[in-house]
């Protein structure tokens, strides 16, 4: 598990681009048959990254967390951005295909992921954040989700946000998730860019070819710097930071949050006219 302390907005202002990457962006979460894991002190979330191919991956702890078991001050939702798999938590298999949703409350003890086939691996993508009590264990298929539409062909930026864990679906203490999918032709997400002054999100790109990239905006909406990203990497954001990218071909991304408290709606736009 790696560890990443919080920044502040003076500080962005001096990073180059190694600073950024290196405070920012997570490009090393999925390994077959591991699991890898980044803390960040950006309201203490975890993300994480299983790839099983030969066998199964169980859940570890980390030093860092001091607990016995991972979840046992800890919630997390867990997307499949991979192929067909299963998580197993506490004795209970959950088939997930991608694009799937799964969320994992405290108290969990066991949790173990798997592929259906080595052919074409799962790649379970965890957000994690702490937690004051436990909910259920609950699985959302793809598309299932509550369903909003946003954006527009003509702005380049028509999309469907599945939101998945949220206060009027499947209930959390802390962690509010969910999958972006671009129509054909849109290659922008989250326009206007915005901030979130009370949560912590991380975005998981995905579904992205190999010789494509994101650039991923964030800094101060009159300070932005950049982020170069490639399939199956994530971007911390801290509260202060917008967050809007533009894509050289087709993605989608897992977005998830953390913090003070869960609205999807509570952020303030930042308008391209008026971003620097």
């Amino acid at each position: 598990m790696q560890v990443r302390h919080s920044t502040n907005p003076a500080q962005i202002r001096s990073f180059d681009t190694q600073a950024l990457r290196e405070n920012y962006l997570v490009n090393d979460l999925f390994a077959d048959d591991e699991f890898r894991a980044t803390y960040s002190h950006e309201d203490r979330v975890v993300l994480g990254g299983a790839r099983p191919v030969i066998g199964s991956i169980r859940l570890p702890s980390f030093d860092v967390l001091r607990t016995e078991n991972f979840f046992d001050n800890r919630e997390a939702g867990i997307v499949n951005v991979g192929g067909p798999g299963t998580i197993t938590v506490d004795g209970v298999d959950q088939a997930m295909d991608t694009g799937s949703c799964l969320y994992v409350g405290r108290g969990a003890v066991e949790v173990i992921f798997a592929s259906a086939t080595a052919a074409a691996p799962a790649a379970f993508y965890l957000f994690s954040a702490t937690a004051h009590r436990s909910y259920p264990t609950t699985l959302v298929p793809h598309g299932h989700g509550n369903v909003r539409r946003l954006g527009a062909q003509e702005t380049s930026n028509e999309r469907t946000i599945n939101q998945y864990i949220h206060q009027d679906g499947v209930r959390s203490c802390q962690v509010v998730m969910g999958v972006t999918e671009l129509g054909s032709g849109s290659m922008w997400n989250t326009m206007p860019a915005h901030t979130h002054d009370r949560r912590t999100e991380c975005y998981l790109y995905f579904d992205l070819a190999p010789e494509h990239r994101v650039v991923h905006l964030l800094g101060e909406p009159t300070e932005t710097r950049h982020l170069i990203v490639a399939n199956q990497e994530a971007v911390i954001s801290p509260s202060w930071s917008l967050h809007s990218g533009f894509g050289t071909g087709s993605y989608s991304f897992v977005w998830a949050m953390a913090g003070e408290n869960q609205p999807f709606d509570d952020m303030d736009h930042a308008q391209a006219a008026e971003l620097r």
